[in-house]
């Protein structure tokens, strides 16, 4: 298993030994962000520093702008009816394609100040949009150097009315978060503390705790360069974090099951493919794909839309 370190034998049960990483795309700046379609079929991922947004269409495997300048977006994502939302650094704001290539705003301000850089996001089946906020994008390799916007770095929450709400302000620097398969439990890791903290979050989504859930530090070289990242779950509930040397694989406990040795630093990934096996990675400078042995949980479910009663 030469692309993994495998901790647990739980963890060969999730990859596929024989795999190969397969590149794509490339010659990217810094790739960030991927989002599965999977109506349409494509990933749409984001390259920072050269201000665009990208698409890769599964059925031509071809790769084309879809948005430049992007207002330099980190992290994407979808909503219940299949618009792009995403976390712009250089404006500081949270915002919605619409199918007409208009943007509209979501959020950009919190109690009259700006925001500091949106990050990375991610929409519960209430039609809530969580995402965290921490100064990347105020430096000027991953944005644009300023002032931070406010005194703190937190995770936000805006509700299906509009109206924005602050989840956790304790954090150093929140960055990548994604929710459990059954959304009781939001998982947002600190790229500064190099850790994972889990939130309970009841039916009406409240949101209470910030215990400690697991740590994914740099060892010393061994594992290689970087911090907790993107971030995302399977269908059973195994967190899946970008880490020092690749992807690293925790149980709903807690427990690293092992890594995914990428060749690169994999600031960001998502699951999709039909099947939801398909490991989608924004490397530094390439977009990859590898194959994986269990689905991914689907991070994009549209709304059904009832049909009327006669």
């Amino acid at each position: 298993m030469s692309i993994y370190r495998a901790v647990h034998d739980r963890f060969r049960d999730l990859v596929v030994e024989d795999a190969a990483f397969e590149t794509l795309a490339e010659g990217f700046r810094f790739t960030e962000g991927p989002s599965w379609h999977p109506a349409e079929r494509h990933v749409t991922f984001t390259d920072i520093p050269s201000n665009r947004i990208h698409r890769w269409h599964a059925a031509s495997g071809e790769t084309a702008i879809l948005r430049e300048p992007s207002d330099m977006t980190n992290g994407t994502c979808y909503d219940a009816r299949g618009r792009l939302l995403m976390c712009e650094h250089e404006s500081s704001r949270v915002s919605r394609l619409e199918p007409d290539g208009a943007v509209t705003v979501l959020a950009d301000a919190w109690q009259g100040r700006e925001l500091n850089s949106p990050n990375d996001i991610v929409v519960d089946g209430r039609g809530g949009v969580w995402f965290t906020d921490p100064l990347y994008g105020r430096q000027g390799d991953t944005g644009v150097a300023r002032e931070p916007g406010l005194p703190f770095r937190g995770v936000f929450r805006i509700d299906p009315s509009g109206a924005l709400r602050l989840v956790d302000d304790g954090y150093d620097a929140p960055n990548g978060l994604c929710f459990s398969p059954d959304e009781s439990r939001l998982y947002v890791n600190d790229s500064e503390r190099q850790h994972i903290r889990v939130h309970d979050v009841d039916g009406a989504g409240a949101v209470s705790g910030g215990r400690l859930f697991a740590e994914t530090r740099n060892d010393g070289g061994a594992l290689g360069y970087g911090s907790p990242d993107g971030m995302k779950v399977d269908a059973m509930g195994n967190v899946w974090s970008a880490g020092p040397g690749g992807i690293h694989v925790f149980d709903p406990d807690g427990a690293l099951l092992g890594v995914v040795l990428t060749p690169r630093f994999p600031a960001n990934f998502c699951f999709g493919g039909d099947d939801m096996r398909d490991l989608f990675i924004a490397a530094g400078t390439a977009f990859l794909r590898l194959r994986v042995a269990r689905p991914g949980h689907p991070t994009f479910r549209p709304r059904v839309q009832r049909a009327s009663r006669a």
